[in-house]
């Protein structure tokens, strides 16, 4: 079992980072990624909370609650299992200058992405499809720029969802208290 995952993860990373290659996804590719960083998506959550109304606001609070929620998972999984990202272990593996010191397994951006897009998603329905193809992308972009394998930004994938719907649903009574706390 464990060879057809290093095969279908060597296939398909190198179908994303080699075979759809190209100048424009190079620089698409290259810039989209950091819409799933750290930074970006906290800055946009802090604005939310700071300048949203009501509903934007309490969205803004449950989106960073599982964003922080996912990303300590993230954290404690890269440093329990120390996956080696692709480039330091396959050969001909487009990198784009990119030199990460962390481990791969999962995605961060992925997971910071997919959460985010999961929380809005359950406020806010209507912009759904724009958010998960948004999401999609940036997953994409990870193994397109040769720094996560596909099973990395699945995982991403899983845990941004599942702690979005987590707080989602058992935890929203405690952030609009929360938010009802700080705002009146």
């Amino acid at each position: 079992m464990k060879k057809k995952f290093k095969s279908f993860d060597k296939r398909l990373l190198h179908w994303f980072n080699d075979t759809i290659k190209c100048k424009v996804l190079d620089r698409f590719m290259y810039r989209i990624t950091n819409l799933g960083g750290g930074i970006f998506t906290t800055i946009i959550l802090l604005a939310m909370i700071v300048f949203g109304k009501e509903k934007i606001r309490v969205a803004g609070i449950e989106g960073l609650t599982s964003l922080s929620v996912s990303q300590i998972f993230v954290q404690v999984l890269k440093k329990s299992l120390q996956r080696e990202r692709p480039y330091n272990i396959l050969k001909n593996i487009n990198t784009f200058g990119i030199n990460l010191r962390d481990y791969s397994f999962p995605s961060g951006h992925t997971t910071a992405s997919f959460s985010i897009a999961t929380t809005m998603t359950l406020n806010f329905p209507s912009i759904s499809v724009i958010l998960v193809i948004l999401a999609l992308t940036i997953g994409i972009s990870r193994m397109y720029l040769g720094v996560h394998y596909p099973t990395d930004v699945i995982a991403g994938i899983v845990i941004g969802i599942s702690s979005a719907v987590i707080i989602h649903f058992q935890f929203i009574e405690l952030v609009e208290k929360f938010s009802y706390i700080i705002y009146n």
